[in-house]
C-alpha cells in the first residue's frame, strides 16, 4: 500500500513539475478552446533574430496548455503565442505567470489574460489597432468620396488614433512594456508613429528611451530606443533639404538614381545594375503579408536571376536589428533607407504605400510600377 502510495505521489509531483521542468523563470498558461489537434507555438520577437519558435504543444479536447521558459534579459521581452495565422502578442518579465483564455479560431481578437497589466493593455491595443485597419480600409472603399477626401479622413484617423495611444497608453506609463509595444504599431505596412521624422513622435520615444534608460539601463531594447530617439532628434532638427535632380543624369541613366547601403555598410546603386531587368522594390518586412510577399520574390528571382533578373529591394522598416536579420538569408540586393517614409526618394518616386514595386528594363529605363502591372511574370519575361 505505501509503494502504491508512494508511486501516486510520484506521478502528482511528476504533472504539477510540467511547467517547471526548464527551470523556468516564467510562465504562460491556459485554454484555447475550440482549437482541438492544433498546434500552439510560442515565439520570441526578438531584436537581432526576428521571431524565434521557443515551445509548442498540440492542443487536446480542453484546449490546455502550459509553456515555462527562463528568460535571462534585464528588461521585459515580447513572446506571442500562434495558431496558423492568429497570433496572441504578450510582454513577460522575468518571473511572471501569465493566464491566457481564448478562442478559436478567432483568438487574436477573443481572448483575455491575466496576471500581467502589460499584457492586458497590449489586448486593448491590439483590438484599436484592428478596428482601426477595419475603418481605413471601409474609408478607402467607400466611393462616396473622391480619393483626395479619401486620403485625408484615413490621415485623421491615423491622427486620431495616435493622439489617444500618446494620452491614454504612454503618458505616464513610459516605463512599461505596452509603451514601447505602441510605438511600434503599424498598419499597411508603415508605422503609425514616425519615430525618426515626426517632430512630436519623436519627443514621445525619447521619454519612452529615458523612462527605459532609468528602469531597465544596459538591455538591447533600451539602446534600440535610445539609437531611434538620437536618430529621431538629428532628423527633426530645422534644416533644409536641396535637392539636386540633374537632368543630363537622368537622361543617362534612365532613372533617378539612389545609393543605400547593404548589410555589410557598402553603398550599393541601383544604376549600377544596368545591363539587368531591375525589380525595385519598396517594402517594410514587417507589414502585414511581408513574408508571403517575400516567398513570391524568391521564387521568382530563382526562376528569372539566370536569365538577367535582378532585384533592388529598399527597407523602410523603422528598426535597422530586424532588417539586417530578415535580409541576411536574401540573395538579392538588399538595402536600408534610413530615412524611411520621408525618404526624398519616397516623394519622387510617389510611393504611396508598402510594398510598391517598379520594373527597370536592361538599359535602364523605368517601364512601369506596380499598379500598371497586372501579370508581373508576364511582364518580366517581355523584358527579359
Amino acid at each position: 500500500m505505501k509503494k502504491t502510495f508512494l508511486g501516486l505521489t510520484i506521478i502528482i509531483l511528476s504533472v504539477l513539475s510540467a511547467c517547471t521542468e526548464k527551470a523556468a523563470q516564467f510562465h504562460i498558461e491556459g485554454h484555447i478552446a475550440g482549437a482541438k489537434d492544433s498546434t500552439l507555438y510560442l515565439e520570441a520577437l526578438t531584436l537581432n533574430d526576428g521571431v524565434q519558435t521557443i515551445d509548442s504543444a498540440k492542443l487536446g479536447e480542453d484546449g490546455a496548455f502550459c509553456f515555462a521558459y527562463s528568460d535571462t534579459t534585464s528588461c521585459p521581452e515580447f513572446y506571442r503565442l500562434r495558431i496558423a495565422g492568429q497570433v496572441i502578442n504578450l510582454s513577460v518579465d522575468s518571473t511572471e505567470t501569465i493566464g491566457v483564455e481564448a478562442k478559436w479560431p478567432d483568438m487574436a481578437f477573443n481572448y483575455r489574460t491575466t496576471g500581467s497589466g502589460n499584457c492586458d493593455t497590449i489586448r486593448i491595443l491590439s483590438l484599436k489597432l484592428a478596428d482601426l485597419e477595419r475603418r481605413i480600409v471601409e474609408m478607402s472603399e467607400n466611393r462616396s468620396y473622391t480619393l483626395d477626401e479619401r486620403d485625408l479622413n484615413i490621415m485623421k484617423m491615423l491622427k486620431e488614433y495616435k493622439d489617444t495611444v500618446k494620452i491614454w497608453y504612454i503618458q505616464n506609463n513610459y516605463e512599461k512594456a505596452s509603451s514601447y509595444y505602441a510605438l511600434f504599431q503599424m498598419v499597411n505596412g508603415m508605422g503609425i508613429f514616425d519615430v525618426e521624422n515626426d517632430a512630436s513622435d519623436v519627443t514621445w520615444v525619447g521619454a519612452v528611451a529615458n523612462s527605459w534608460s532609468e528602469h531597465y539601463p544596459g538591455s538591447l531594447r533600451t539602446q534600440n530606443l535610445i539609437n531611434i530617439a538620437m536618430r529621431g532628434r538629428r532628423n527633426t532638427h530645422k534644416r533644409v533639404v536641396e535637392l539636386n535632380v540633374d537632368n543630363d543624369k537622368v537622361k543617362e541613366t534612365g532613372i533617378i538614381d539612389m545609393e543605400f547601403p547593404d548589410i555589410t555598410g557598402k553603398g550599393r546603386r541601383l544604376s549600377d545594375l544596368k545591363g539587368n531587368v531591375v525589380l525595385l522594390d519598396f517594402t517594410a518586412y514587417r507589414a502585414n503579408g511581408s513574408q508571403e510577399r517575400t516567398i513570391r520574390m524568391r521564387s521568382l528571382y530563382e526562376k528569372y536571376h539566370g536569365r538577367g533578373l535582378e532585384i533592388y529591394q529598399v527597407s523602410l522598416d523603422p528598426d535597422i536589428h530586424y532588417w539586417k536579420t530578415v535580409s541576411k538569408n536574401l540573395p538579392w540586393v538588399c538595402v536600408f533607407c534610413e530615412e524611411g517614409p520621408s525618404s526624398d526618394i519616397i516623394t519622387i518616386y510617389q510611393v504611396q504605400q508598402l510594398g510598391t514595386y517598379f520594373l527597370i528594363d536592361r538599359d535602364n529605363n523605368l517601364v512601369s510600377r506596380a499598379e500598371n502591372i497586372t501579370d508581373l511574370e508576364k511582364e518580366i519575361e517581355k523584358l527579359l
